[in-house]
């Protein structure tokens, strides 16, 4: 008998409908690809659901990220903190403006940066004779970091908070000292400025695309500058005005619009975003019951008290063993993984400790001890986590988790 072929279950992907496709086909039938009121009608859009006074679309989230960092001020010879476990955009950015990051611990069950951690890198850079011009808290899976503590860690050293807020649209915290409160992930409540991305695996796709959210109108004007090339035709910042087509560039910015292509798109898959979130937090409680019964061997990611993740990614981490090394730890997720695999699930590690990379290494920023980064590196796991999951779905990946389990 031929054994089925099983539906390839990746660990995420878009979720697109014909209400997308008609309003792309609309915009290309408008008078407007690019530079356009599409591009507007999408930042009202991310700044109703951040709750944030301005939003900024770009052409990724990593264009969002250096904007951001050159906006706050990172030049040449500055420093900035962000997280050993993130995409390395985070760190990035940072170098992109001329600074040096630092990189933060983590906590292992949760992989958000630790405070004690920052406060260690703040006195890092006080012993290069500095203070750090921004800290970069990352919102890991879609669990909002303690963005409280950052932003107080951020005043008393003078240096600008940016929240990468890209795997967390659409998640909340409360702060013991707002009572009743229900803040939002990017509504820079915590945060000078926050970044979202529109990959296809994020809760909202343009396809590539990111945001900046700001609740500060000065930096909001900065932001715009930048994304075209720091030019300007507003008349009151103009040093002199020819006439009606004049324009002057005031900075050294970019080319980092986003089309109004993409944001009719963006816009589109806005207007579903409480429905799939929705989805994803089911997905993730079914994922916490199913494999109660597993916590000797894998345990979810932890979502920090007071937090409702967005639930960009469902990542579990294999229970390190008495006696057990982490390389072993790596050992058996590695199995898992291939096992997976065999069974047409396609899962992802997120992230290799940024530490670690070669280029950073190279360039003397991997230096220092990450135990926690190390620790949650070994043994973690991103399970398939995506609105379009069927019925099913979860108990396929937990089968194969569970006979990992059995064989040892």
């Amino acid at each position: 008998m031929v054994k089925p072929v099983l539906p390839l279950l990746p660990y995420g992907r878009q979720s697109v409908d014909e209400e997308d496709i008609a309003a792309v086909v609309e915009q290309l039938r408008g008078d407007w690809l690019t530079q356009g009121p599409a591009v507007r009608v999408f930042e009202e859009a991310l700044a109703a659901i951040t709750g944030a006074s301005y939003a900024v679309a770009v052409n990724s989230g990593t264009a969002a990220l250096h904007l951001a960092c050159l906006a706050a001020g990172v030049r040449e010879g500055d420093v900035g903190i962000t997280s050993d476990i993130t995409f390395v955009a985070s760190a990035n950015a940072i170098r992109y403006a001329g600074g040096q990051p630092l990189l933060a611990d983590v906590d292992p069950a949760s992989a958000l940066v630790t405070l004690a951690s920052l406060e260690a890198q703040v006195e890092a850079a006080a012993r290069l004779g500095k203070k750090p011009k921004v800290l970069v808290p990352v919102d890991f899976s879609g669990a909002v970091a303690d963005l409280p503590a950052v932003r107080a860690l951020a005043e008393r050293t003078g240096a600008l908070v940016i929240e990468d807020a890209a795997h967390a649209l659409g998640a909340t915290y409360t702060d013991p000292a707002r009572p009743g409160e229900t803040l939002r992930a990017a509504g820079c409540v915590d945060a000078h400025m926050g970044i979202l991305s529109f990959h296809p695996v994020k809760h909202i796709t343009t396809g590539e695309g990111g945001a900046v959210t700001t609740n500060d109108e000065a930096l909001y004007r900065e932001l715009l500058d930048l994304r075209t090339h720091g030019i300007t035709k507003d008349p009151a910042l103009l040093e002199r005005n020819d006439g009606p087509w004049y324009y002057e560039q005031r900075t050294l910015g970019y080319n980092y619009r986003i089309t109004d292509v993409l944001c009719a798109l963006g816009t589109s898959q806005a207007k579903k975003l409480p429905r799939f979130l929705e989805r994803r937090r089911a997905i993730a409680r079914e994922y916490d019951a199913k494999l109660a019964s597993l916590a000797d061997f894998v345990t979810p990611l932890a979502v920090r008290a007071g937090v409702t993740s967005a639930y960009h990614l469902y990542i579990v981490n294999l229970v390190q063993r008495p006696g057990e090394s982490l390389a072993q730890v790596a050992a058996r997720r590695l199995d898992l993984y291939q096992r997976m695999r065999a069974a047409s699930i396609l899962p992802q590690v997120h992230y290799i400790p940024v530490h670690g990379q070669p280029d950073f290494v190279r360039a003397g920023l991997g230096g220092g001890s990450y135990p926690g980064a190390e620790r949650y590196y070994a043994g973690c796991l991103s399970l398939p986590m995506f609105p379009a999951m069927v019925d099913g779905d979860v108990d396929r990946v937990v089968d194969v988790i569970a006979a990992a389990r059995g064989a040892g």
